[in-house]
């Protein structure tokens, strides 16, 4: 019998198998390898997750069949709508919106950002993942999606400060993920010993992570070469 405790082991070693920190896009964000220009053009292309997140959390809220983890889940979705838990009452998509505003670019900019293909591939598949079986929807998005390595996004902002002359409200939306996104990928793991009761759920939490895992690498690709293309 697959143990929770073995799919969580498993759910891990997807994440170290591919780091999403050694990407050539990530790598070089933490280097501060790339011209402020390409950096401007990461904000608009990865906007696609953190601009419009209603229709990620909000589909797994929507679709949670237990009234008692809709609470839980209302409350990651009240703090990316509100950012009264983690960010000092200020929306994480404002939160983004700073971050872009800092590296030069308009809110008009920002929210009407012709996305890459990849990027676009990325939301359809997030989006049904979200809005289909639950399992499958908190495996992508709470395992999956926000399992993200802790210091990494802290790290970056200090390289975004340092290199870019970016201020610490426009670093903010990277700082706060750094806890905010490890909380919520904990409630995924409590999700999963509640709702994934047999050898077959469990099995589909650890394919689903590693397509998800997948997924975001070819957002990250499509990402990296819109950047280069705009340097």
């Amino acid at each position: 019998m697959l143990s929770v405790e073995e799919t969580l082991r498993r759910v891990k070693q997807v994440h170290k198998d591919k780091p999403f920190y050694k990407h050539p896009m990530w790598a070089g964000l933490l280097e501060g390898k790339f011209s402020k220009r390409q950096v401007q053009e990461f904000a608009l292309q990865f906007g696609i997750i953190p601009l419009w997140n209603q229709n990620y959390h909000g589909r797994l809220y929507v679709h949670c069949p237990d009234y008692h983890w809709r609470a839980r889940i209302a409350e990651v979705v009240y703090e990316e709508g509100t950012g009264r838990i983690y960010a000092g009452g200020v929306p994480h998509h404002r939160l983004y919106l700073d971050f872009g505003e800092d590296i030069g670019l308009t809110p008009e900019q920002m929210l009407g950002a012709k996305y890459c293909p990849e990027a676009l591939g990325f939301r359809t598949y997030f989006q049904d993942a979200c809005e289909g079986d639950f399992i499958r929807g908190v495996a992508c998005h709470m395992l999956g999606a926000e399992a993200q390595g802790p210091g990494v996004f802290a790290r970056m902002a200090e390289t975004f400060k340092r290199k870019y002359d970016m201020t610490d409200k426009g670093v903010a939306f990277w700082v706060i993920h750094d806890s905010a996104d490890e909380d919520h990928s904990s409630v995924g793991d409590e999700l999963l010993a509640d709702f994934a009761k047999t050898e077959q759920q469990r099995q589909l939490v650890i394919d689903t992570v590693k397509e998800t895992v997948d997924m975001t690498m070819l957002l990250y690709d499509g990402i990296y070469k819109s950047m280069l293309a705009a340097g």
